[in-house]
Formats: C-alpha cells, sequence, structure tokens
C-alpha cells in the first residue's frame, strides 16, 4: 500500500513550474541521485504542461510505495476529467516513459489516471520517521517563480552538456587508445599468422618424415618376419632330418645299440625336438609382435611339464657344473593354461640362469597363492645393476660387459607370453647376490565359486544331455534341458540362464544378452563358431576344470568390454 506524501493543483501555468519543483524535492528527499531527480522533475513537467493544456485543471499526488515484494519507489498520480471531443497528443507520456521506470493510464474510475513510478536505488531504505519529516517539509515548500525555474532548468542543462561532453572526451580518448589496440592486434595477428604459417610448415614436413620413418619401419619389420619364417623353415628339414637318422639307429632292425648309445641317441632325439620347439618359437616370436599369437588353454600336467622341462636342461647344468633343482611339491597338480607358452617361457628364464650363472644353483620353485600359481626362477649368478633391471626387457638389449651369448630376445618374448597368459612376470636383482624373476600365472576356479544361478543344456540327443549336464551339476543351482532352440527360448523366457551349453548348430541368438553361450563341439573345433557362442570346447576334452576356466575368461572379457 502506498503512503501520500503531498497533493498538489495544477490550475494555471504556473502551477507546471510548481509540481516540476515538487517532483525535484520529492526525489532528492528520497535519496535519489542527481541524474534520477532530474529524470522526475522533467517527467512530470512534460506531463503536467500536456494533461494542462489539454484538459485543464490536474490533481497531482505524490506518493512512497513501500513494495515489500520488490523495491520501493516513488508513484506519481496525474488525475484530469478527460473529455470525449479532446484527443491528448501524448508526446508528454512519451516522453516520461523515457524517463520513468512505468507510465500507464486509468480511465476506469472518475477521474483518468496517468501514473508513473521511478524505484529507489537497490538497498535504499525510507523509515516512518523519514516520511513524516518529509511530509512536513513538503508542506513548507513555498511555490518558485517561471524565471527562478527557468534558470534551475538551465543550470541542470548546463550541468548535463558538460556531463556529456566529459563523457564525448572520455568516449574520444577510449576510441583513439582502442584504435592503437587494435593496431597491436593487427600486427600481432600478422605476427602469429606467419609463425603460424612457419610451423605448419614445419609439421607437414615432420609428418612427411614419420611417413617415411613408419614406411621404413614396416617394411624392416616385415623383412625381420620373412627372415625368421626363411630361417626357420631352413632350420626345420635339417633338424628334422637329424631327429629322423637318430631314431632309425634307435630301430632294433638296424642293428642294436649297447645301453650307453642308446642314451646318446635318445638325447640327440630329445635336443633336436627341442631345438623344432625353438624354430616354432621363431615363428611365435614373430606372431606375437604383430599381436596374433592367442594361448590355447588346456589341462596341463605341472609335474610332467616340469619333468620334460628338467629333462631338457639337466644336461646344460652339468656342464657348467651347477645345480638345477625344482622344488615342486606344493604346485597345482593340473594347470588350465597353454603347456607350449608356459613351457617356453620357463625354457627361457631357467636358460637365462644357466647361461648367466657360473657358479653355484639355479633353481626353479612352483608353489600356490591365493587365485594365482607362483614360478619363482632364481639363481646364484653375477645379478643386474639396477638401471639394467627394465631395459633387460626391451628387445636386443644385452647387459654391457656380459660375455655370454644372447640375442636379448629372451625375457622380451617370456614377458609376452606371460601376459597373454593373463599373468604377469617380475625381475628383482643385485650385483653380485644374483637374480630372481617371479611368473604369476591365474589358477582355475571351481565352477561352483563362479555363483552360476541357472545353467541350461541344448543338444538334439538325450546322451549327450546328459553328459554335459553331469559337467555342471553341483556347480550351478539349477540346470535345464532343451532338446532344441525353440524349447531354449521358452525356458529362457520364463528364466534367464547365467550360462548355456551348446551341443548342437540350433540357432540360439535370440537368447538373453547376458546369458553366455559355449559351444560344445564333437572333435576338434574348426570354422567358424556357432552364432551367439562367446567359446567353443571340444567335447574330447571338456571337464569341469576346463569349462570354469572358460566361464572366467568370458566373464573377465566382457567386463573388459564395458569399460
Amino acid at each position: 500500500m502506498a503512503d501520500e506524501l503531498m497533493r498538489l493543483q495544477l490550475a494555471d501555468e504556473e502551477g507546471v513550474f510548481a509540481v516540476r519543483q515538487a517532483g525535484r524535492h520529492v526525489a532528492a528527499a528520497l535519496r535519489f541521485p542527481h541524474h534520477d531527480q532530474v529524470r522526475v522533475a522533467t517527467a512530470l513537467s512534460e506531463l503536467g504542461r500536456e494533461l494542462y493544456s489539454c484538459y485543464g485543471r490536474v490533481s497531482v499526488a505524490f506518493q512512497f510505495d513501500r513494495n515489500p515484494d520488490g523495491n520501493p519507489g516513488l508513484v506519481i498520480e496525474l488525475g484530469f476529467a478527460a473529455r470525449p471531443d479532446v484527443v491528448m497528443p501524448g508526446e508528454g507520456v512519451t516522453a516520461a516513459a523515457r524517463l520513468m521506470d512505468l507510465v500507464e493510464e486509468d480511465g476506469a474510475g472518475e477521474l483518468s489516471l496517468v501514473r508513473t513510478r521511478k524505484n529507489l536505488p537497490a538497498g535504499a531504505y525510507i523509515t516512518d520517521g523519514e516520511l513524516d519529516e518529509l511530509r512536513v517539509r513538503l508542506r513548507q515548500l513555498h511555490p518558485v517563480s517561471a524565471l527562478e525555474e527557468l534558470r534551475t532548468q538551465n543550470a541542470e542543462l548546463i550541468e548535463a552538456l558538460e556531463e556529456s561532453q566529459h563523457r564525448r572526451e572520455e568516449l574520444q580518448d577510449l576510441n583513439a587508445e582502442l584504435e592503437k589496440t587494435n593496431q597491436g592486434v593487427m600486427a600481432l595477428y600478422t605476427e602469429l599468422s606467419e609463425e603460424l604459417e612457419k610451423t605448419n610448415q614445419g609439421v607437414v614436413a615432420l609428418y612427411a618424415e614419420l611417413d617415411e620413418k613408419t614406411d621404413q619401419l614396416r617394411e624392416a619389420v616385415e623383412t625381420k618376419n620373412r627372415f625368421w619364417a626363411a630361417i626357420s623353415h631352413e632350420l626345420r628339414t635339417p633338424v628334422n632330418g637329424v631327429v629322423g637318422l637318430a631314431r632309425l639307429l634307435l630301430d632294433p632292425q638296424n642293428g642294436a645299440l649297447d645301453e650307453e648309445q642308446q642314451r646318446q641317441v635318445s638325447l640327440v632325439i630329445d635336443t633336436g625336438v627341442a631345438l623344432l620347439g625353438m624354430v616354432d618359437e621363431l615363428l611365435d616370436m614373430a606372431k606375437a609382435e604383430q599381436g596374433r599369437l592367442e594361448p590355447r588353454l588346456g589341462l596341463t600336467d605341472t609335474h610332467s611339464m616340469l619333468g620334460q622341462l628338467t629333462a631338457l636342461l639337466v644336461p646344460i647344468a652339468k656342464s657348467k657344473s651347477l645345480t638345477l633343482s625344482v622344488d615342486a611339491a606344493d604346485a597345482p597338480p593340473v594347470l588350465v593354461t597353454d603347456e607350449v607358452m608356459l613351457t617356453r617361457v620357463l625354457r627361457n628364464l631357467l636358460g637365462n640362469a644357466l647361461k648367466f650363472t657360473d657358479a653355484g644353483e639355479v633353481r626353479l620353485t612352483v608353489r600356490p597363492a591365493p587365485d594365482h600359481v607362483v614360478f619363482v626362477v632364481s639363481d646364484t649368478g653375477r645379478g643386474i645393476a639396477p638401471a639394467d633391471q627394465e631395459r633387460v626387457f626391451e628387445e636386443f638389449y644385452q647387459v654391457p660387459g656380459v660375455s655370454a651369448a644372447g640375442t636379448g630376445l629372451g625375457l622380451p618374448y617370456a614377458r609376452r607370453l606371460v601376459t597373454l597368459l593373463g599373468g604377469d612376470l617380475s625381475l628383482d636383482s643385485a650385483l653380485g647376490a644374483g637374480t630372481t624373476v617371479t611368473v604369476r600365472l591365474p589358477t582355475d576356479q571351481p565352477l561352483a565359486d563362479l555363483g552360476l544361478r541357472h545353467v541350461l543344456v541344448v543338444h538334439g540327443e538325450e546322451a549327450p544331455r546328459r553328459t554335459l549336464r553331469s559337467l555342471v551339476e553341483g556347480g550351478a543351482g539349477r540346470v535345464s534341458e532343451a532338446p532344441d532352440a525353440a524349447t531354449a527360448l521358452s525356458i529362457a523366457a520364463s528364466d534367464a540362464p547365467d550360462l548355456v551349453l551348446l551341443g548342437s548348430g540350433d540357432d540360439v541368438t535370440a537368447l538373453p544378452p547376458d546369458a553366455m553361450v559355449v559351444a560344445v563341439t564333437e572333435g576338434t573345433a574348426s570354422g567358424h563358431p556357432p552364432p551367439r557362442a562367446d567359446a567353443t570346447l571340444s567335447r574330447d576334452h571338456i571337464d569341469p576344470v576346463m569349462l570354469a576356466e572358460t566361464v572366467r575368461q568370458i566373464r573377465e572379457r566382457r567386463t573388459q568390454g564395458d569399460r
């Protein structure tokens, strides 16, 4: 609600000056800035002059609107008796609208109104006491003459002109400064453009050089791979011949050999077979570099593998008067891994240890750990300096000052194979105290520990279904059977399976996407896997351990794919 401050009657030309004077005084008392005081006074002058000239007597009421929901403000209402035969030009209303925050016309009452409003500056506040004091001062306000008001207007105009001139001069200075800045910016832009052009030319030249180096590197890699393939082929033929001839010597039909001769010929055969394995290893190294080498998991007899490996390396140890020891009493009897890859890793590590150990012992220790099996190869050799312990995993790098023959490929190749097997390889060494290389490989997890809720077995024949069912019973909460794809999809619709053992070529692509599908084939799997299959296993080699490892790997691949 608005509080009235004063009311005036505009009844003659002199009254226009009185209203203007009152507006200036009220605005000053309400602590409006000087320029807003001039705006209020000028707006009242324009409105009062237009309304008086059109309608005669005008009532002017000054009010203070507290407006608790927004900014308080000065409200001025100009009331007049409108006449239908008179049309107000509206120039005063237009001028006031440019000077005030609000100008509105209201013709609904007995008197027509033009209501204007000027909001107080943000944060301004007027107390009741200040309003009472303002009312007293306004009642004591004496009208001024037209000449005096004209003098006041002239002073305001002069002040406005001076301020305008000052603003114009500031604007001219700002424009001059901006012009200088623009000149500097253009100069800087030109300099940057030239520098960027030179940089672009350098980048283009660098890319051209990189492309050339890349082509050269690709050609070198292809040449190296062709060289390895050719050498492997050339070596395989004579080695096969040596192995074949040695086996002929062992044939009783070609003459009996005494015990020592048989032992020596057998050693020749074993060495030849090992050499063939190394030849194949050369090809696998090329495949590993190209990312085309994949492990072929299977059940590995740990003790048998270690026995064959030891038999191959013991002669080398004896030739250097070294002791080769294997401690595998606590080793898991069976591992799910690629036996060929694991054998190559251990042969490389043990071969390196024997090669760089002059006296003492080389020991292989195999022990279980939570979710892992650990292979530790330790020696009493010369050791490796800290600065070289990571560099030995770079291809073709050899520790300075070491005279033993080598290519510098064994450790990089071993680490790459261990990574393919899902494990890690680390090295710890000290000069004069020997070297220890540790290989950690994941062990199989029992099927019952995988948390399978529902396993669905799909096969068109009852006997194979029973065989597949026997693999998972006890390892899953529920096992269902289906003779065809339609039945399988019906079962899956009511209870989505975690795992599907697909023993036939049925199309089960409509299974829920979360279900893991393992295709179980007759004999060795060949060709493309069945639709929707996450893995393929041969029924001749499948068992609960192998199946559990396959399920674990499928889950791991899916987890990595979601990242």
